[in-house]
């Protein structure tokens, strides 16, 4: 297996992902090629005296801001690390693509250079939220800040292909995210894919807010890409809250600190849980390639937990599952609605 890792997307690119790099060559073995400038990359590359390890560069000159527009950006530079690395998956030289960039050129790029799976409207980011119990993958997370029924539709049928392939989730129960439970509560575009949720023949258990979402009552959460950013950064600037209030609280007194020292394993385990960067990146799914975002604050840690969730694809063999999965759920409903209109 090879992993293409955009080396200039994070914040402080390219040392995380240098440092990614060698510790996932270390730990799997197998190949990662670091796409970026290669005049950047080599000399540090060299310093850290790394030898007989997977790790190459693939040189890719041109460098893509986390302002820029996505499409002006790759029009004025062909040769960015992102067309690059991709264009590596396109010709089969590696199996998945890793960044940590600008989400908007990641999508532009891939879109352009990859394509759809067949019969896919628009591409979802997924993210892995900690749950009570597991996780939950919630259908898009920042891709379509507009979105139609049928895209929720199809992030449903992808977000459940997903479950089942990489999280080992039988039959994962899918939840339509409204302001209620109820059939009736939500807006215009809730309203509107509720039905169609309702045929679909996914496992679908109807609307859910915050509190079902978060109490670990559905394993997949479909919901336009602007609301799931929200939802996003919200629940990650709370977890961070209260760690940092925990951190502060436990160490006021010399009481408290003696009990958050025999708490410390529980509170390691809470941290970790709570942490974006154990999940390193999130699937773009529906893109005919495996394509993983991750922040753009990423250090070497997170980079390598994206390493190991691109991995975990790969040997599920998520991509064939999607074209698969995607093709006879348009089957299905093309039937129920032809049967319905007779």
């Amino acid at each position: 297996m090879t992993i293409i890792l955009d080396a200039m997307g994070s914040d402080q690119h390219p040392v995380p992902e240098i440092q990614a790099a060698i510790t996932a060559a270390e730990l799997y073995g197998e190949e990662i090629i670091l796409v970026g400038s290669q005049e950047l990359i080599e000399p540090k590359l060299k310093a850290l005296n790394v030898k007989n390890l997977p790790v190459v560069i693939e040189d890719a000159p041109d460098l893509v801001e986390m302002g820029e527009k996505p499409v002006e950006a790759a029009r004025r530079k062909p040769r960015n690390s992102m067309a690059v690395g991709l264009g590596l998956i396109k010709s089969g030289r590696g199996q998945a693509f890793v960044t940590a960039g600008n989400t908007g050129a990641a999508m532009f790029n891939a879109l352009r250079i990859l394509g759809r799976i067949p019969g896919v409207a628009r591409p979802g980011l997924t993210a892995l939220f900690p749950v009570k119990n597991g996780r939950c993958a919630v259908v898009d997370i920042g891709a379509n800040s507009d979105c139609r029924p049928e895209f929720l539709l199809q992030f449903a049928v992808m977000g459940s292909v997903y479950s089942e392939s990489v999280l080992h989730i039988n039959q994962p129960r899918v939840g339509l995210l409204s302001n209620g439970e109820e059939a009736g509560k939500g807006n215009a575009l809730v309203h509107d894919t509720y039905p169609l949720l309702e045929k679909s023949g996914l496992n679908f258990i109807g609307n859910v807010e915050g509190k079902e979402l978060f109490g670990g009552e559905a394993d997949v959460v479909v919901t336009d890409g602007f609301t799931g950013n929200i939802l996003l950064k919200s629940s990650e600037a709370v977890a961070k809250l209260l760690v940092d209030i925990l951190k502060v609280e436990l160490t006021s007194s010399f009481t408290t600190k003696i009990g958050a020292l025999l708490a410390k394993p529980a509170f390691g385990k809470i941290k970790q849980l709570l942490d974006p960067a154990e999940t390193g990146a999130a699937p773009l799914l529906g893109i005919d390639g495996l394509v993983f975002v991750g922040h753009g604050r990423s250090d070497s840690r997170a980079l390598v937990n994206a390493i190991r969730v691109a991995r975990e694809a790969v040997q599920a063999d998520l991509l064939e599952n999607l074209r698969l999965a995607i093709k006879d759920r348009l089957a299905l409903l093309e039937t129920s609605d032809a049967t319905h209109s007779e």
